[in-house]
């Protein structure tokens, strides 16, 4: 498993859009599984969740990647995502590169 926090600027529709079309194109494998969109009654907070997988050639498997965005105030959005599955191991994790792949484009699509 791999997390990666990070504040981003801008609005929540822009950032859903940036980061699902970045990773649906990152990779020929990627695939949005499911996601979820909240909104407060009072429409101040929101809250985003996004799940994606995609094969991991380092692991031969699968590797899951959810990404949560979520809003309080204007302009500014709170990104928190993990990955998990890229491990082949029954009892412990090892070769978890494919997960660390697949966090690393989703920082290339917040930092390019």
């Amino acid at each position: 498993m791999a997390k990666y926090e990070v504040t981003l600027k801008g609005s929540m529709e822009e950032w859903t859009k940036r980061i699902q079309e970045g990773i649906l194109s990152g990779s020929v494998s990627a695939s949005l599984e499911d996601g979820s969109d909240f909104l407060s009654p009072d429409g101040q907070t929101r809250c985003c969740v996004r799940v994606f997988e995609r094969f991991s050639w380092a692991g031969s498997n699968r590797v899951s990647l959810n990404v949560t965005l979520f809003q309080t105030e204007p302009g500014v959005v709170l990104c928190s995502a993990i990955t998990s599955g890229g491990s082949q191991a029954k009892f412990y994790k090892i070769n978890t590169i494919g997960e660390e792949t697949f966090l690393d484009c989703l920082r290339e699509i917040v930092h390019p």
